[in-house]
């Protein structure tokens, strides 16, 4: 799976969830590091990312919370993708 990276975080903030977990990723500044729980924290260091923060609600089943990493890291989208589905020009 490819995943969108801005520098060495994500270019915006995504949630998702999986089974009764969910996962909130947001975007940090450089040098912030990887704030996040042990699975969340594995998935993001595979992934390439070093600079992001991390929440885990409702359940922190390790299966479940990394699936529901996986599910918002596939949700990121580029600018350019964006603006070529609502046909806008970025200019």
């Amino acid at each position: 799976m490819r995943v969108l990276r801005a520098g060495s975080s994500i270019p915006h903030q995504v949630e998702a969830s999986y089974c009764a977990s969910r996962v909130r990723l947001i975007p940090a500044a450089p040098g912030t590091g990887v704030i996040a729980g042990k699975a969340v924290r594995k998935v993001c260091e595979f992934a390439g990312i070093h600079d992001i923060l991390t929440k885990v609600y409702g359940s922190t089943n390790p299966l479940n919370v990394v699936k529901a990493t996986m599910a918002a890291l596939a949700k990121l989208r580029d600018q350019k993708v964006i603006a070529a589905l609502r046909e806008v020009n970025l200019g």
